[in-house]
């Protein structure tokens, strides 16, 4: 199972502030552990929103809202790809991260080919198979 795990941003990550040496060591060390138990498959930090964009899509044409957007729960600093047994196993791979109170992580499972049933026809299944296998190559 492959699970999303969300980093939500704080009003110290939105302005831009950047983790101290003894944080990026410390989560340099996590990363590690989840990389040498092939756990991890990706993972990043994110700008902060005045840096982004929203595209939102109503109507006729998509509409694009620069950043910074309000500090809400719902922004995010960063993330990780993992890829385990369980929703448990997540829970406690994400429970051993270096973060400091206060600080919030969301996980949420990733879609296989299987959830979407019939409506996933052969011929998406062979064309999701070969960008996949394209983007690997890059």
């Amino acid at each position: 199972m492959r699970f999303m795990v969300i980093v939500k941003a704080t009003k110290e990550t939105e302005a831009g502030e950047m983790p101290s040496t003894e944080m990026l060591t410390a989560m340099g060390r996590f990363n590690e552990e989840m990389v040498k138990a092939g756990v991890m498959q990706a993972g990043e930090g994110l700008h902060p929103t005045s840096k982004g964009a929203r595209i939102k899509y109503s109507g006729a044409a998509p509409v694009v809202t620069e950043g910074p957007f309000p500090v809400t729960s719902d922004l995010v600093c960063g993330f990780w790809l993992i890829e385990v047994g369980s929703k448990d196993e997540a829970i406690q791979w994400m429970k051993r991260a270096p973060f400091a109170p206060g600080d919030e992580l969301e996980l949420r499972q990733v879609f296989d080919a299987e959830d979407f049933g019939e409506a996933f026809t052969p011929e998406l299944r062979e064309q999701e198979e070969r960008l996949r296998a394209e983007v690997a190559r890059r």
